[in-house]
């Protein structure tokens, strides 16, 4: 078969892409080909509903190799593999954080990330934590309070030198990020930044130790765009890059010393292109640093899956959001990834939950063997485009930043927490009129499920909280995108009796049936009871059976033409012994509300401002 060099398909010319114009615009009947299929997505570009060869023709990304600069297709030429990482609190118990580590070295992982008390750490503790951890072969990372940095990083190199570790096999980090508790906390801590350059020397002959960490997770966890959270994490490494350099640190060695910390979105074709892009831009930044390796310019980033849309109710949904972002952060080629436990949003994870999140990285390692195909989306021509637009758009950002100051001046005046936080309340604001989609919580809910004693836990940081006026800056408010909901839906639970819903469905059986669903999910979205029915022969028939049912809210579902005929009989008979709503937005809406009915739900409404208004109606 190999001798064969026939080409397939010869016989068959290729149509241009003016001919696939045409094709649409014959299918799409006269409607708008921009309005209709052309997406304009929230990174500021377009995205058309098909792309060709030539569409790549002025594009350089094509054209990489990978494991070379500038990196966009990976810092691997053979191998996609990344660590398979689990964060571990230690608080003031380094012993059991160490059987913990140990337990989870023997179930996959080969990544840990051990976060240290806020007391002041010592010999004897380090021992406890890293005992019979082979540090020569496992990644371990370590965060402690800043202000102990310097002290953990001498601390931990008595240690590896005392085991006699080859200083080329420890892999790892030690964070030391002060822009990050500014941003978290509004305390500004940049004068802990003369810290930086003597941490990088403590830890210069550990080529695979970093010390400078870029914590654009956080970005994305407050809400944060794609191109937001590339073009800030690009400023904010390249403010501390030129902080180091500034101080007199080798620019080989303080770029080597950065890593970041990246989160992943429910995007999956964009997140994919989000790595391959912000690669590509961080070694353009390092490279007008004029490193002696072009090694210098590579960006070692750790994804961890996003808590901004995970959900308190249903929760094992997060699975499913986890699971894609997980796939399009190794598809991207990072460094190291962190699953997100499904239960995070309302509990300390369990052990449960940590295998589930362990084994969803495993999963696509062993079984559908993402770490064997280096960069395996190149090529495509829409992966291609993506990776070129949010390049463009993101430097834009960047250089705005570098503009004005730096990111640094940016956060101390708080035009990046502006902007972050102005993105969330867009986004809770788009989830409440349901433009973005949290399926069970805004968007077909599970109607019989229960809190079950489930309380969000607060986003925040676990250290001691700063109140809004001790802040020296402005600070991101943390705040997951179904926390709305979920608060309108745990009012609901602990009222003295759950509302009732019922469906008065008559009429046209398509229409009674399309509006009758989605009624259900819209009211369900509150925590209702709903009821749903297959229909009545008269609105008397429907109204008795609602008030048999108990119902306080009766909806009625037909046809935009009927409810001329049947609305307003049905809200007189019912005589206000319950809310009376109409499902849908009719033509006759103005004779309707003239008569009286006043309440209306439909594709266009705010699902989560009318549902807050009918709990106040029943008395919630």
């Amino acid at each position: 078969m190999s001798n064969i060099k026939e080409k397939l398909f010869t016989e068959f010319t290729a149509p241009t892409t003016q001919e696939w114009l045409d094709k649409i615009e014959v299918d799409l009947k006269g409607a708008d080909f921009q309005k209709r299929l052309v997406w304009r997505t929230n990174e500021g570009f377009n995205v058309q509903p098909f792309y060709r060869r030539e569409d790549l023709a002025n594009l350089k990304t094509p054209d990489a190799l990978p494991g070379e600069f500038p990196f966009v297709r990976g810092n691997k030429k053979d191998t996609n593999e990344w660590y398979v990482r689990q964060n571990v609190v230690v608080g003031g118990d380094p012993v059991a954080a160490n059987k913990k580590a140990l337990d989870l070295l023997m179930k996959g992982v080969d990544s840990i990330g051990f976060k240290l008390g806020h007391d002041e750490v010592n010999a004897a503790y380090i021992e406890a934590l890293l005992k019979d951890i082979r540090l020569d072969i496992v990644e371990v990372s370590y965060r402690a309070c800043l202000r102990h940095a310097l002290q953990l990083a001498d601390l931990l190199v008595a240690y590896f030198e005392k085991q006699g570790y080859d200083k080329e096999k420890i892999v790892g980090g030690l964070g030391f990020d002060p822009i990050e508790r500014m941003l978290m906390k509004g305390k500004d801590s940049s004068f802990l930044l003369p810290e930086m350059p003597k941490l990088v020397e403590k830890l210069k002959d550990y080529p695979n130790l970093r010390c400078v960490m870029v914590h654009s997770d956080l970005l994305n966890n407050a809400g944060a765009y794609i191109v937001q959270e590339m073009g800030y994490a690009l400023a904010w490494g390249n403010e501390y890059l030129q902080q180091l350099v500034d101080a007199g640190v080798d620019v080989d060695l303080a770029a080597k010393k950065i890593k970041f910390y990246m989160g992943i979105s429910e995007n999956y074709f964009m997140e994919i292109a989000k790595f391959r892009a912000v690669r590509m831009l961080w070694a353009q930044i390092v490279k007008q640093y004029e490193p002696k390796c072009d090694c210098a310019c590579k960006m070692i980033i750790n994804a961890s899956t996003s808590t901004y849309n995970q959900t308190l109710f249903d929760s094992y949904v997060n699975l499913l959001r986890s699971q894609t972002e997980a796939m399009s952060a190794a598809l991207g080629g990072v460094h190291s990834m962190v699953v997100t436990p499904f239960d995070a949003p309302y509990e300390k994870p369990t052990e449960f939950s940590e295998r589930i999140a362990r084994n969803q990285q495993l999963l696509i390692k062993e079984e559908a063997h993402f770490d064997r195909i280096v960069d395996a989306s190149a090529g495509s021509y829409y992966i291609e485009h993506l990776t070129d637009a949010l390049a463009q758009e993101a430097w834009k950002l960047f250089l705005k930043v570098e503009d004005e100051g730096g990111f640094l001046e940016a956060v101390k005046k708080g035009t990046i927490q502006e902007d972050i936080n102005a993105t969330n309340v867009k986004r809770h604001g788009d989830a409440a009129k349901r433009k973005e989609f949290l399926l069970g919580t805004n968007q077909f809910p599970n109607f019989t499920e229960k809190s079950e004693g489930k309380v969000p836990v607060d986003m925040g940081c676990c250290c001691q909280a700063t109140h809004a006026g001790d802040a020296d800056v402005p600070a991101l408010k943390l705040s997951r995108m179904a926390s709305d909901f979920e608060t309108l839906r745990l009012t609901t639970e602990k009222a003295a009796k759950v509302p009732t819903a019922f469906m008065l469905t008559i009429g046209n059986l398509a229409m009674r049936q399309a509006r009758a669903q989605f009624s259900c999910n819209f009211l369900a979205c509150a925590g209702y009871k709903v009821i749903d029915n297959l229909g009545f022969k008269t609105v008397e028939e429907g109204v008795d059976a609602a008030l048999e049912a108990k119902a306080d809210i009766v909806v009625i579902c037909s046809s935009d033409d009927e409810y001329a005929e049947y609305a307003i009989p049905a809200f007189q008979y019912l005589n206000g012994r319950a809310m009376f709503v109409v499902a849908g937005a009719p033509a006759c809406m103005e004779d309707l509300k003239a008569a009286g009915i006043e309440n209306y739900i439909h594709v266009k409404c705010n699902v989560l401002e009318t549902l807050k208004e009918y709990n106040q109606k029943l008395g919630i």
